[in-house]
């Protein structure tokens, strides 16, 4: 239910519209004069405005200032009367939505609430990702959005993304999950003439083709069911910014024809739609599949995939880059030791080694996951090989506080066991006698466990014990 503010000196005018509102299931707010209306939307700000131009005092120009102040992204039409339509014009010009001419029917009022409205849903949603985006070039500035790496490689790959980015030319990302390709992709947006502009992200492995044709190009209400109103797509909402195609090697053909037509004329039809749609967008894509192949054999389009890859960006797995594990280890505990257990400030010699030497299947996402879960076993300064995952800790032993319950255990060597799955059950046990034992008190269960409260919790998520 959204708030729509109504001004007008003429009662049956603002009752009138008030009444429409109410109808359409929205709330009206009404006031006589242009103060009295820009006091009520500092009190409670509204979705939209409707303002008569001609009142005494504070008239409807006023109002559209006043609102511009109060919130830039609220809406605000101008009622306007015989002879003044060229003034409404003017304040259109100064940023009004639109104008109603006097006399009106209720079912202009109507549309022009709902389009309003719908203004008001993608500011905001614009609004609202363009924040996302800034919180996340923030947080990710330094370890993840300076893309951290000092081998030859890397420079190499830093290097185009300098030359590249202040351009609008294309940009495909190739490389194996987790390598970093939307890293690469917010580093070309934010050093690009489009920074100030949205950052848009669609998963286009995640979604089945209707789906994703209206997730890309939006819909028009009762283009098919379930779609009560219009709604905009993502080339729409990245209109001055960046449209970050992720797996698009997994794009259907159907699909395809209709990516290539916008990438050639930068317009396209919203689903259920007629009137074209006009967009200043950069495509940046990215996937994990061979596209070269792809377009051999006969599953992706030769002409699509020269127009994305103008510029073709190779990401190497971790593992080609050894020597960057160290600096990326150190920025990892940098960041995400402030949230997850402070008193860290590097790894020790034994456990960078073990570090440097696996194998890495899921490249740097899978380096940070390591060492956020290394975090919350570490009770020092520095990260011991035994706060590592089994995998990367000495002889696959189990940590620490699993060890003492080992002479309890009801099997004998050489019994067909996993032994890893064996202590999983035997923790787990431990772990619920405790919690019920301390009466589901968090802090008693840790300390009778003999553990941190940030590893019982870890525990407690791992295990599903709720």
């Amino acid at each position: 239910m959204a708030t729509v503010l109504i001004i007008d000196d003429n009662e049956t005018i603002r009752e009138g519209i008030a009444l429409v509102v109410k109808k359409m299931g929205h709330r009206p707010v009404v006031a006589a004069s242009g103060a009295i209306g820009l006091a009520e939307a500092r009190r409670t700000p509204p979705d939209f405005v409707i303002t008569d131009l001609k009142m005494d005092g504070v008239g409807g120009v006023e109002v559209l200032q006043g609102m511009r102040e109060i919130d830039p992204d609220c809406p605000t039409m101008i009622v306007t009367g015989f002879g003044t339509v060229q003034t409404a014009v003017e304040a259109m010009k100064l940023g009004a939505f639109d104008f109603l001419e006097k006399p009106f029917s209720p079912e202009v009022v109507r549309l022009k609430v709902e389009r309003a409205l719908e203004l008001r849903h993608a500011r905001r949603a614009t609004r609202r990702l363009e924040e996302e985006n800034a919180l996340l070039r923030h947080e990710s500035r330094g370890a993840l959005g300076d893309l951290v790496g000092e081998t030859p490689q890397m420079k190499r790959i830093l290097g185009v993304v300098e030359r590249v980015a202040p351009t609008d030319t294309a940009v495909a990302i190739f490389g194996e999950s987790g390598t970093g390709k939307e890293l690469v992709a917010r580093a070309i947006h934010d050093r690009s003439k489009r920074a100030k502009g949205p950052f848009i992200k669609v998963n286009c492995g995640a979604l089945a083709e209707t789906l994703l044709e209206s997730e890309l190009f939006g819909h028009e209400r009762g283009a098919f069911t379930g779609a009560v109103k219009r709604k905009l797509g993502r080339f729409e909402l990245a209109d001055g910014g960046t449209l970050f195609l992720d797996e698009i090697g997994d794009v259907s053909p159907a699909m395809q024809t209709k990516l290539l037509r916008v990438l050639q004329e930068q317009e396209f039809e919203r689903v259920g739609g007629e009137a074209p749609v006009k967009v200043d967008v950069r495509v940046v894509s990215a996937t994990n599949k061979d596209l070269q192949k792809e377009v051999a054999e006969g599953r992706f389009r030769e002409d699509l995939y020269y127009r994305l890859q103008v510029i073709p960006i190779v990401l190497p797995p971790l593992r080609e880059r050894r020597d960057d594990i160290p600096l990326l280890v150190q920025h990892f505990v940098s960041r995400l030791a402030p949230r997850t257990n402070p008193e860290v400030r590097g790894v020790e010699p034994a456990a960078m080694e073990r570090l440097v030497a696996y194998r890495w299947p899921g490249n740097v996402r899978e380096l940070g996951n390591v060492i956020e879960q290394a975090l919350v076993f570490t009770d020092g300064a520095l990260i011991p090989p035994d706060a590592l995952p089994d995998a990367l800790r000495p002889t696959g032993l189990p940590r620490p506080e699993a060890t003492s319950a080992t002479a309890a255990l009801p099997v004998q060597l050489g019994d067909a066991v996993a032994l890893p799955d064996l202590l999983d059950d035997l923790e787990r046990q431990l772990i619920l006698k405790a919690y019920e034992q301390a009466k589901g008190v968090k802090t008693e269960t840790a300390r009778l466990l003999g553990i941190k409260t940030s590893a019982l919790y870890y525990k407690l998520e791992k295990y599903g014990i709720s």
